[in-house]
């Protein structure tokens, strides 16, 4: 595995995404300063090569907001959509409120949209074919639920359940769909072991399962072979950053490679091209938390 640094810039470099658009490799990150700061914004990179070199494209900021934990997504007419949450300035009485931005070139980009509904934490999309699936998490007082959204734009969001999961404190999911549209997905919950989920259309009804650990910033890709593999934060032993195999009989997580990294880390960006896993990721293991980037070759 090949691993480098692309970006050590801002104080605090945190929370990524990776996607492959336009003949391009295109990472997102937060970037403040400090973990938690009112100063959030998101930066864009580009690579032209295959992550050998990278620049900086775009930083998108917004006037009453942190933003937080950017994703990308390439919708049905070919634009990319970046889209994350804020954290509000004035809290009173909304805290959170996801939105979304759109682009023909990856430079330029709209105005902020208020995507879903205030105070739900829109994770991550998953396409297939004309629409995406999401699942977003209530923040601020009150109870704590995770909902399921459908969109075929990006913007309009509509619930098809009002709460797929409400124990303990269930957040950050990724997405994956079995070729009979089957939605799989690996769900964080804290302080307890992370689930993995399964639901056939029309997604209203999930059934769960116990992972084995405790898991931080999900994101994972299905292969051609059909293995799951997953890139988490672990927590036992010490804090790191980890590729991992989820069995999909039995939901447990399997370890099968830790990346270099530490402390404050992890929440990456998965692709595969041409049989190579691209990722991006975050980690605090040389002080500064850093932007890095991977490639390995699948087994």
């Amino acid at each position: 595995m090949h691993v480098k640094c692309i970006w050590q810039t801002g104080v605090h470099n945190a929370f990524t995404d990776l996607i492959a658009w336009q003949d391009a490799l295109w990472c997102v990150f937060r970037e403040g300063s400090a973990h938690v700061s009112p100063d959030g914004a998101f930066r864009i990179l580009r690579s032209d090569d295959r992550g050998q070199q990278w620049q900086s494209v775009a930083v998108l900021r917004h006037a009453t907001a942190d933003l937080r934990d950017a994703k990308f997504a390439v919708l049905p007419d070919g634009r990319l959509m970046l889209y994350g949450a804020g954290a509000l300035h004035d809290n009173t009485p909304i805290s959170h409120q996801s939105f979304a931005w759109f682009s023909e070139t990856g430079a330029d980009w709209s105005q902020p949209v208020a995507i879903g509904e205030p105070n739900i934490w829109i994770w991550r999309l998953t396409w297939r074919q004309q629409e995406a699936l999401a699942l977003g998490y209530h923040c601020g007082p009150g109870s704590r639920f995770v909902r399921a959204y459908r969109t075929s734009d990006g913007i309009a969001f509509q619930a098809l359940a009002t709460d797929i999961y409400g124990g303990s404190y269930a957040n950050e999911s990724a997405i994956v769909f079995e070729h009979d549209g089957t939605a799989l997905c690996l769900l964080r919950r804290d302080p307890d072991n992370g689930l993995f989920g399964l639901a056939r259309p029309p997604y209203t009804e999930w059934q769960w399962q116990d992972i084995g650990c405790r898991i931080g910033g999900p994101q994972w890709l299905q292969l051609d072979n059909g293995r799951l593999l997953a890139c988490v934060r672990l927590y036992d032993e010490r804090i790191r950053t980890s590729l991992c195999w989820i069995d999909r009989q039995t939901g447990m997580l399997t370890e099968w490679q830790a990346l270099p990294s530490g402390g404050d880390c992890s929440y990456a960006g998965m692709l595969i091209k041409e049989q190579r896993l691209y990722l991006s990721y975050y980690s605090s293991h040389e002080g500064q938390s850093r932007i890095y980037f991977a490639e390995t070759t699948l087994p």
